[in-house]
């Protein structure tokens, strides 16, 4: 719709009307044109005429003193690139056409006639071949061409003359247009501009809004081009930021629109209404902020924060006579400005009475002359001048100039009027670079110079407004934002204190929950529930922690580690029962010494002699695989502890086999039986045998499951440490194989429990295999039913038990005797007790038959020479015993003599 307009009125003015006169000009080898909105504002005529024979212009109202100040820094810019050293060295010089536009797009548009008018001409075949400006027929003049444009100053008026000056490809620099729209090339070849484009604009309020925690704030904009590109490059900055738009207000785009004042009334109640949206982004003209102003004023005051776009940020003229008391602070958004001390000289030093003749090339100052005080006039220009546009102009004429040098320093007829083309200049221009107060610059790909944004707050005094403070700097390369000086932070810290937001934060270990059908910043806060966390302000979510290793209690800020359970080394259980192992190993210890010492006594020697060593030793390694159930679980500690207890036990098992073996050998088998018993038994073979199966039982286990230590949840808070046995069934195995072991020497005991009473091996072996039973099935079902850091302890307890169970009934009575009943550890003191045991066997066994005195004899001697196996010998391997029994003399049996020899 706007393409079509802007061609319809380009048609019409072509066939019904011509150029309107230029505001300003000056003569020149080359000239350059240039739009700027001198005065405000257009007036319509109020009359409507049918029958107007031709289009009648506006009238041009409400002088711009900003405005002024801006066309009188392309004249000095211009004047300065006359004088420089390379228009100077190839002889050229520079004239201007500057045209109001009077902040109307359709006034605007005449003015582009004056700067296509001259090709126009050209193109008819009015000029010679050199592309001269000859005299044409009828004795009329052409007229000279612009190579440039400067201007215009808002987006919306330089789309509209960039559709008609990309017809005939004439360059277009603006020094404030910044709407996104005119950074696309295929629309808008020959645009160029001074300043970013909106989308850093945008992205730099998106990163002020969001590094004050603002996420609730109010838009107000204009209708058209420059107001739709930038509320929709700004509302998805803002989305990303996370940031809500509490209301939009969009504003006509002209100010003679009969419907600006209901606008404004509509867009102020909005504002009040949204009492929470503190801070309200504007991209609307100066104009329209002060009818905002003028309407808000007042009222009480308020903390609000007014970020203002580059459209009038830097327009405080227009808004002098507000009291921003009750209207809050503002932030403004300003282009990058440099040294404007040459031309405040330059203002310092116009002359009234020059510009106040009616030929004067600059009329719009005999205006503004005439509408100011004479004695306030420079006073009034330079408190209008704003640094951040003279910057930009000068740097569209810089630019100008660098571009006309690189393109006539390779042709010499730059001096003809009409020989340089404005397509010829727009190579150059995009790639020229040119220098700005000791910096080079250039344009990008887009046709735009990125220098960033400074940002302002406006000072007031007493609610009136004073200066502008540029507090900080947006970089658009890494979108941050830098305080200009330490005090200036300070003045960025005074928005803190402002909360735009639709709700109050959520703290940390809440998160959001959105009421549906609302904006995602309108929210309720709620705890996170117990294992999640949150640790952010405002939390989308709850994390959850590592359910394995972490908790968190409801309303967490963060995850604990969970409390680490196991058997610890300073635990006072763990303690007690490591005392009774080291206990354990110093008994077996002395007692080994001890048995070493009195190893050819009969005690040792009925206690087993050399295998008392080995169950000793074995005993010694029972306990101390009780110290690797104690401490934090390793792989070396999992796989050790059960097979270090599993090999001893057996071990000792295995030796007690053999001991009770040997006592059913001697007591409890028919005597037909002894020649061939006596061939298998075999003490070592048999220990060694039964070590082997369970060695194979061990191997297989560790190569195949092995226990490795694992960390398992065991409740909310806490994890349990332990051992995993990798195969309980290879446990089960290794554990019920000892215990077979332990059962057949219970049974091979059980039948000799009737020994002599002071020797009786079979009695305590019974009583050790029976408390290590006892224990083992005890075991069973508690370990399988406890949890906890205290499962270890459970074997340990058992383990101590049985070795306990053992030491106590094999050693220490036999310790008792030779250390306190020496009497009874001699050889005679055996015989003795044998033949009383021999005595009773044979009295029992008279009782019950009747027997000859020699058959008693008989069965006394063979009595006694089984338990012969029990006393030291001249061998380990042959026990050779001569009893000798001699009856006393009162008419009892005459004395026996008899000889027997095992080999056991």
């Amino acid at each position: 719709m706007q393409m079509l307009l802007t061609l319809v009125l380009l048609l019409s003015w072509m066939t019904h009307t011509m150029a309107s006169p230029p505001t300003a000009s000056a003569p020149g080898d080359i000239l350059i044109g240039a739009l700027f909105p001198i005065h405000a504002r257009a007036k319509v005529p109020t009359t409507y005429q049918p029958d107007l024979s031709q289009p009648q212009p506006a009238v041009c109202v409400d002088l711009n003193t900003a405005r002024v100040s801006e066309a009188l820094v392309m004249i000095q810019a211009v004047e300065e690139a006359n004088r420089s050293e390379a228009l100077t060295k190839l002889g050229i010089t520079l004239g201007y056409h500057i045209h109001d536009s009077c902040s109307d797009i359709t006034t605007a548009l005449r003015a582009s006639k004056d700067f296509t008018e001259g090709i126009s001409s050209t193109k008819s075949g009015a000029s010679n071949s050199s592309g001269g400006c000859q005299a044409c027929g009828n004795g009329s003049v052409c007229t000279q061409s612009v190579v440039a444009v400067v201007g215009a100053s808002f987006s919306e008026l330089s789309i509209a003359l960039a559709r008609v000056l990309t017809l005939e490809l004439i360059p277009q620099i603006s020094y404030s247009s910044t709407a996104t729209i005119l950074s696309d090339k295929l629309r808008f070849p020959a645009f160029l501009r001074t300043v970013p484009n909106d989308m850093y604009q945008t992205r730099a309020m998106a990163k002020l809004l969001s590094d004050n925690l603002w996420n609730w704030v109010g838009v107000i904009t204009m209708d058209g081009d420059y107001g739709s590109s930038a509320l929709d490059s700004f509302a998805s900055e803002a989305a990303q930021k996370g940031i809500c738009l509490a209301f939009k207000e969009i504003l006509p785009e002209s100010v003679n629109d009969p419907n600006v004042n209901s606008s404004i009334r509509q867009a102020v109640q909005s504002i009040r209404s949204n009492w929470k949206a503190k801070v309200i982004v504007s991209f609307a003209k100066a104009e329209y902020m002060r009818q905002v102003f003028e309407e808000l004023q007042g009222g009480p005051a308020e903390d609000r924060v007014w970020i203002a776009s580059d459209s009038w940020s830097t327009n405080g003229i227009e808004l002098a006579h507000i009291d921003f008391g009750s209207i809050g602070k503002v932030v403004g958004f300003t282009f990058k400005s440099g040294n404007i001390a040459p031309f405040q000289q330059y203002l310092r030093e116009l002359r009234r009475d020059v510009y106040m003749s009616e030929h004067t090339n600059m009329p719009f100052m005999r205006k503004f002359y005439q509408t100011v005080d004479p004695d306030k006039a420079t006073a009034i220009l330079l408190n209008n001048t704003a640094s951040d546009s003279v910057f930009s102009i000068q740097m569209a004429i810089s630019a100008i100039t660098q571009a006309i040098v690189d393109r006539c320093a390779k042709r010499n007829d730059c001096k003809t009027p009409g020989a340089l083309k404005p397509w010829q200049l727009l190579g150059p221009l995009k790639r020229a670079t040119f220098e700005m107060e000791g910096k080079k610059y250039s344009f990008d790909k887009n046709g735009d110079v990125n220098l960033g944004y400074d940002i302002t707050i406006w000072r007031t005094s007493r609610g009136s407004l004073g200066t502008f403070d540029v507090v900080a700097e947006y970089h658009s390369v890494n979108n941050s934002i830098t305080p200009t000086s330490r005090e200036m932070r300070s003045q960025l810290h005074l928005f803190k204190d402002v909360v735009s937001k639709c709700s109050n934060s959520c703290e940390p270990g809440e998160m959001k929950k959105s009421v549906e059908g609302q904006h995602t910043c309108c929210y309720e806060c709620i705890n996170c529930t117990a294992d999640h966390y949150s640790n952010d302000t405002d939390a989308d979510q709850c994390l959850s922690c590592n359910a394995s290793i972490e908790w968190a209690p409801v309303r967490s800020t963060s995850c604990r580690l969970k409390t680490l359970e196991l058997l610890d080394w300073k635990d006072g259980f763990a303690i007690v029962l490591l005392t009774l192992a080291a206990l354990g190993v110093i008994m077996a210890l002395v007692i080994g010494v001890l048995f070493l010492w009195q190893r050819n006594t009969p005690v040792v020697r009925a206690a087993g002699g050399p295998l008392c060593q080995i169950i000793l030793l074995s005993l010694t390694g029972s306990y101390v695989s009780v110290v690797f159930f104690v401490g934090h679980p390793s792989s070396i500690k999992c796989k050790i502890r059960q097979v270090l207890f599993g090999l001893s036990f057996t071990l000792c098992v295995s030796c007690i086999l053999v001991k009770s073996l040997k006592i059913l050998l001697a007591f409890n088998f028919n005597p037909s039986l002894q020649e061939m018993l006596r061939r298998l038994y075999k003490p070592y073979a048999i220990v060694v045998a039964c070590m082997a199966v369970q060695v194979l039982v061990c191997t297989v286990w560790l190569v195949l499951r092995s226990p490795f230590p694992v960390r398992r949840p065991f409740d909310s808070t806490s994890m349990l440490a332990e051992c995993d046995e990798g195969s309980y069934v290879a446990f089960a195995v290794m554990l019920a194989y000892i215990a077979v072991l332990a059962l057949v020497c219970f049974g091979f005991a059980f039948k000799g429990r009737k020994l002599p009473e002071s020797y009786n091996e079979a009695k305590f072996i019974t009583f050790g295999m029976l408390i290590y039973l006892i224990s083992w099935v005890i075991f069973i079902p508690v370990y399988v039913t406890t949890q906890g850091k205290y499962l270890p302890a459970v074997e340990m307890v058992v383990i101590l038990l049985s070795n306990y169970g053992i030491l106590c009934c094999h050693f220490l009575p036999k310790c008792y005797i030779i250390l306190f009943k020496k009497e009874h550890n001699t050889k005679d003191a055996f015989l003795r007790n044998v033949y009383e045991y021999s005595q009773r066997s044979s009295g029992s066994l008279g009782g019950s038959t009747s027997l000859g005195t020699e058959e008693k004899t008989n069965s006394q001697a063979f009595t006694i020479s089984r338990m012969s196996i029990y006393l030291p010998s001249a061998s380990t391997d042959t026990v050779s015993t001569e009893a000798t029994v001699s009856q006393s003399t009162q008419g009892q049996v005459p004395k026996p003599r008899l000889r027997r020899t095992f080999s056991i």
